[in-house]
Protein backbone atom coordinates (compact mmCIF):
# COMPACT_ATOMS: atom_id res chain seq x y z
CA UNK A 1 0.00 0.00 0.00
CA UNK A 2 0.93 3.34 -0.93
CA UNK A 3 0.63 6.00 2.16
CA UNK A 4 0.81 9.80 1.47
CA UNK A 5 0.50 12.21 4.18
CA UNK A 6 1.24 15.97 4.28
CA UNK A 7 4.82 14.89 3.59
CA UNK A 8 3.60 15.47 0.07
CA UNK A 9 5.19 18.69 0.46
CA UNK A 10 8.46 16.66 0.42
CA UNK A 11 8.09 15.17 -3.28
CA UNK A 12 8.88 16.55 -6.47
CA UNK A 13 7.87 20.40 -7.46
CA UNK A 14 6.39 18.85 -10.30
CA UNK A 15 3.83 16.21 -7.55
CA UNK A 16 3.18 19.22 -5.85
CA UNK A 17 1.95 21.50 -8.10
CA UNK A 18 0.15 18.60 -9.96
CA UNK A 19 -1.51 17.04 -6.64
CA UNK A 20 -1.79 19.73 -4.07
CA UNK A 21 -3.97 22.43 -5.95
CA UNK A 22 -6.15 19.26 -7.22
CA UNK A 23 -6.41 18.01 -3.47
CA UNK A 24 -6.52 21.21 -1.47
CA UNK A 25 -10.43 22.43 -1.58
CA UNK A 26 -10.64 18.30 -0.07
CA UNK A 27 -8.72 18.87 3.46
CA UNK A 28 -9.71 15.28 4.65
CA UNK A 29 -9.02 11.94 3.60
CA UNK A 30 -9.32 10.34 0.53
CA UNK A 31 -8.79 6.48 -0.04
CA UNK A 32 -9.84 3.30 -2.19
CA UNK A 33 -11.60 0.34 -0.45
CA UNK A 34 -13.33 0.31 2.60
CA UNK A 35 -12.88 -2.52 4.90
CA UNK A 36 -16.49 -3.86 5.92
CA UNK A 37 -17.38 -3.46 9.73
CA UNK A 38 -20.31 -6.22 11.40
CA UNK A 39 -21.05 -5.45 14.89
CA UNK A 40 -21.54 -8.56 17.26
CA UNK A 41 -24.43 -6.95 19.53
CA UNK A 42 -26.62 -7.99 22.07
CA UNK A 43 -28.00 -7.67 25.90
CA UNK A 44 -25.54 -8.60 28.86
CA UNK A 45 -24.43 -12.02 29.26
CA UNK A 46 -26.03 -13.00 25.35
CA UNK A 47 -23.12 -14.86 24.38
CA UNK A 48 -21.39 -11.95 22.07
CA UNK A 49 -17.26 -12.49 22.76
CA UNK A 50 -18.11 -16.24 22.42
CA UNK A 51 -19.59 -16.30 19.05
CA UNK A 52 -16.94 -13.79 17.89
CA UNK A 53 -14.72 -16.63 18.83
CA UNK A 54 -16.17 -18.99 17.13
CA UNK A 55 -16.48 -16.53 13.85
CA UNK A 56 -12.79 -15.86 14.19
CA UNK A 57 -11.04 -19.12 13.07
CA UNK A 58 -13.86 -19.78 10.62
CA UNK A 59 -13.11 -16.24 8.78
CA UNK A 60 -9.39 -17.13 9.55
CA UNK A 61 -9.54 -20.68 7.88
CA UNK A 62 -11.28 -19.25 4.35
CA UNK A 63 -8.06 -17.23 4.31
CA UNK A 64 -9.55 -14.09 5.44
CA UNK A 65 -7.88 -11.28 7.82
CA UNK A 66 -9.83 -10.09 10.58
CA UNK A 67 -9.80 -7.19 13.31
CA UNK A 68 -11.87 -6.76 16.32
CA UNK A 69 -12.95 -3.66 17.87
CA UNK A 70 -14.09 -3.81 22.11
CA UNK A 71 -16.51 -1.19 22.90
CA UNK A 72 -15.61 -0.03 26.95
CA UNK A 73 -18.05 2.85 27.89
CA UNK A 74 -16.69 2.09 31.49
CA UNK A 75 -13.16 2.61 30.15
CA UNK A 76 -10.02 0.34 30.64
CA UNK A 77 -6.35 -0.28 31.51
CA UNK A 78 -3.93 -1.97 29.07
CA UNK A 79 -1.43 -1.18 30.88
CA UNK A 80 0.32 -2.18 34.43
CA UNK A 81 1.53 -0.12 37.27
CA UNK A 82 5.05 0.38 37.54
CA UNK A 83 5.90 -1.02 33.99
CA UNK A 84 8.58 1.43 31.54
CA UNK A 85 5.09 2.62 29.62
CA UNK A 86 2.78 3.26 32.27
CA UNK A 87 5.20 5.42 33.70
CA UNK A 88 5.93 7.21 29.91
CA UNK A 89 2.01 7.83 30.32
CA UNK A 90 2.01 8.92 34.18
CA UNK A 91 4.36 11.60 33.01
CA UNK A 92 2.66 13.01 30.49
CA UNK A 93 2.85 11.39 27.20
CA UNK A 94 -0.38 11.83 24.88
CA UNK A 95 0.58 8.57 23.37
CA UNK A 96 2.73 5.75 24.05
CA UNK A 97 3.81 2.90 21.86
CA UNK A 98 4.97 -0.32 22.88
CA UNK A 99 6.85 -2.06 20.12
CA UNK A 100 8.66 -5.70 19.77
CA UNK A 101 9.43 -8.05 17.25
CA UNK A 102 5.69 -9.73 17.67
CA UNK A 103 3.22 -7.32 17.77
CA UNK A 104 2.65 -3.78 19.17
CA UNK A 105 -0.07 -1.98 21.28
CA UNK A 106 -1.15 1.99 21.07
CA UNK A 107 -1.90 3.66 24.17
CA UNK A 108 -3.06 7.36 23.52
CA UNK A 109 -5.51 10.17 24.86
CA UNK A 110 -8.92 10.89 23.11
CA UNK A 111 -11.12 13.52 23.77
CA UNK A 112 -14.34 11.34 22.61
CA UNK A 113 -15.69 8.31 21.99
CA UNK A 114 -14.88 7.78 18.80
CA UNK A 115 -17.20 5.73 15.89
CA UNK A 116 -16.23 2.45 14.40
CA UNK A 117 -15.77 4.66 11.16
CA UNK A 118 -13.08 6.71 12.36
CA UNK A 119 -11.32 3.46 14.66
CA UNK A 120 -11.18 1.99 11.26
CA UNK A 121 -9.90 5.12 9.30
CA UNK A 122 -6.92 5.89 12.05
CA UNK A 123 -6.33 3.04 13.17
CA UNK A 124 -7.47 -0.23 11.26
CA UNK A 125 -5.25 -1.44 7.55
CA UNK A 126 -4.45 -4.51 5.84
CA UNK A 127 -7.28 -6.93 6.85
CA UNK A 128 -10.43 -8.13 5.24
CA UNK A 129 -13.42 -7.37 8.20
CA UNK A 130 -13.69 -5.68 11.38
CA UNK A 131 -15.73 -7.61 13.54
CA UNK A 132 -16.85 -4.98 16.63
CA UNK A 133 -18.37 -6.54 20.20
CA UNK A 134 -21.06 -3.86 21.17
CA UNK A 135 -21.46 -0.43 19.40
CA UNK A 136 -25.05 -1.50 19.13
CA UNK A 137 -26.11 2.29 18.60
CA UNK A 138 -23.56 2.49 15.17
CA UNK A 139 -25.51 2.19 12.12
CA UNK A 140 -23.40 -0.41 10.65
CA UNK A 141 -24.21 -4.31 9.79
CA UNK A 142 -25.63 -5.81 13.26
CA UNK A 143 -25.88 -9.79 14.40
CA UNK A 144 -27.37 -9.97 17.44
CA UNK A 145 -26.91 -12.73 19.87
CA UNK A 146 -30.19 -13.83 21.50
CA UNK A 147 -30.78 -16.40 24.39
CA UNK A 148 -34.31 -17.43 25.52
CA UNK A 149 -32.94 -18.28 28.70
CA UNK A 150 -31.84 -14.59 29.02
CA UNK A 151 -33.89 -12.09 27.47
CA UNK A 152 -37.15 -11.62 26.56
CA UNK A 153 -37.01 -9.12 23.68
CA UNK A 154 -34.62 -8.04 20.89
CA UNK A 155 -32.27 -5.31 20.86
CA UNK A 156 -32.64 -4.46 17.45
CA UNK A 157 -35.28 -4.44 14.62
CA UNK A 158 -34.92 -4.95 11.20
CA UNK A 159 -34.69 -1.03 10.18
CA UNK A 160 -31.63 -0.91 12.84
CA UNK A 161 -29.22 -2.13 9.97
CA UNK A 162 -29.83 -5.56 11.73
CA UNK A 163 -28.38 -8.54 9.33
CA UNK A 164 -29.47 -11.34 11.38
CA UNK A 165 -30.16 -13.17 14.30
CA UNK A 166 -27.67 -15.54 15.78
CA UNK A 167 -30.66 -17.58 18.52
CA UNK A 168 -31.12 -20.67 20.45
CA UNK A 169 -34.61 -20.30 19.35
CA UNK A 170 -36.42 -19.68 15.82
CA UNK A 171 -37.22 -15.77 15.41
CA UNK A 172 -38.93 -14.82 12.46
CA UNK A 173 -38.32 -10.53 12.03
CA UNK A 174 -37.53 -10.63 8.22
CA UNK A 175 -33.88 -11.30 8.52
CA UNK A 176 -32.43 -14.46 8.58
CA UNK A 177 -32.46 -16.19 11.88
CA UNK A 178 -29.06 -18.77 12.54
CA UNK A 179 -28.38 -21.13 15.68
CA UNK A 180 -25.86 -19.42 17.74
CA UNK A 181 -23.69 -22.36 17.52
CA UNK A 182 -23.48 -22.20 13.59
CA UNK A 183 -20.51 -20.14 12.95
CA UNK A 184 -19.94 -21.89 9.46
CA UNK A 185 -23.75 -20.85 8.65
CA UNK A 186 -23.01 -17.09 9.52
CA UNK A 187 -19.72 -16.73 7.76
CA UNK A 188 -21.19 -17.98 4.95
CA UNK A 189 -23.55 -15.12 5.34
CA UNK A 190 -20.67 -12.47 6.40
CA UNK A 191 -18.69 -13.77 3.21
CA UNK A 192 -21.86 -13.55 0.55
CA UNK A 193 -22.57 -9.92 1.90
CA UNK A 194 -19.52 -8.22 2.21
CA UNK A 195 -16.26 -10.26 1.09
CA UNK A 196 -16.76 -12.32 -1.94
CA UNK A 197 -18.65 -9.03 -4.23
CA UNK A 198 -16.25 -6.48 -2.49
CA UNK A 199 -15.72 -3.35 -5.04
CA UNK A 200 -12.30 -3.20 -4.95
CA UNK A 201 -12.59 0.01 -7.49
CA UNK A 202 -14.43 2.16 -4.91
CA UNK A 203 -13.17 5.77 -4.30
CA UNK A 204 -14.40 7.78 -0.61
CA UNK A 205 -13.72 10.91 0.63
CA UNK A 206 -14.13 12.07 4.14
CA UNK A 207 -13.77 15.83 4.95
CA UNK A 208 -13.71 16.73 8.76
CA UNK A 209 -14.33 13.51 9.40
CA UNK A 210 -17.90 12.97 7.21
CA UNK A 211 -18.45 10.28 4.57
CA UNK A 212 -19.00 12.82 1.30
CA UNK A 213 -21.19 10.75 -1.24
CA UNK A 214 -19.58 10.72 -4.50
CA UNK A 215 -21.07 9.32 -7.61
CA UNK A 216 -19.90 6.39 -10.30
CA UNK A 217 -18.28 9.34 -12.96
CA UNK A 218 -16.74 11.27 -9.69
CA UNK A 219 -15.26 8.46 -8.07
CA UNK A 220 -13.75 7.35 -11.39
CA UNK A 221 -12.23 10.45 -12.58
CA UNK A 222 -10.84 10.97 -8.93
CA UNK A 223 -9.00 7.13 -9.25
CA UNK A 224 -7.95 7.76 -12.78
CA UNK A 225 -6.04 10.90 -11.62
CA UNK A 226 -4.58 9.83 -8.83
CA UNK A 227 -3.16 6.52 -10.06
CA UNK A 228 -1.69 8.03 -12.90
CA UNK A 229 -0.12 10.97 -10.48
CA UNK A 230 1.06 8.56 -8.17
CA UNK A 231 2.60 5.82 -10.44
CA UNK A 232 4.82 8.33 -11.92
CA UNK A 233 6.38 8.19 -8.71
CA UNK A 234 9.56 6.02 -8.03
CA UNK A 235 8.97 2.99 -6.44
CA UNK A 236 4.60 3.58 -7.14
CA UNK A 237 4.69 2.20 -10.65
CA UNK A 238 1.93 -0.10 -10.10
CA UNK A 239 -0.29 1.03 -7.30
CA UNK A 240 -3.00 -1.27 -5.55
CA UNK A 241 -4.30 0.92 -2.70
CA UNK A 242 -3.38 4.61 -2.59
CA UNK A 243 -4.45 6.83 0.78
CA UNK A 244 -3.99 10.65 1.13
CA UNK A 245 -4.26 12.50 4.23
CA UNK A 246 -4.49 16.13 3.98
CA UNK A 247 -3.57 18.19 6.91
CA UNK A 248 -4.20 21.81 7.66
CA UNK A 249 -1.07 24.21 7.39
Amino acid sequence: MTTFCDSIKTKSPIFQSSIIPFFHVFSGFLGLVMIPIVSIVGKSDAGKTTLIEKLIPELVRRGYRVATVKHDVHGFDVDREGKDSWRHKQAGAHTVVISSPEKLALIRDVDHDADLAELRDKYIQDVDLILSEGFKKNNQPKIEVFRKEKHTELLCKKEDTLLAIASNQPLDVGVPCLDINDARGLVDLIEEKFLKHRQTASVRLRVNGKEIPLSPFVQKSIRGTLEGMVSSLRGCEDPKNIEIRILPD
